[in-house]
């Protein structure tokens, strides 16, 4: 039994597996797509909270706050004030 055909188009001058690097492009064409309705979907959200009353600036250090956990957040509210302190504040 002969070995099947190689099916991996390889450009002759670069030796590179063109389909696959084409494959890679594609989705990253497509995930750039996602992100950009993504943050257009954010900045909408983030134009909803001002219009409510709230500052955008606060609402952002929120979400990203929410990521941390209590040792972390913690340690970083301590940081805060001792850097406060530093400056006079």
């Amino acid at each position: 039994m002969e070995n099947a055909p190689d099916l991996v188009m390889t450009n002759p001058t670069s030796g590179l597996d063109s389909q696959q690097l084409l494959s890679f492009v594609q989705r990253i064409e497509k995930l750039n797509e996602d992100k950009a309705a993504i943050e257009a979907d954010l900045k909408e959200v983030l134009d909803q909270a001002k219009s409510a009353g709230f500052d955008k600036k606060y609402v952002r250090e929120i979400v990203k706050l929410r990521k941390l956990d209590s040792d972390e957040l913690d340690e970083q509210d301590e940081l805060m004030a001792m850097y406060r302190r530093a400056a006079g504040l």
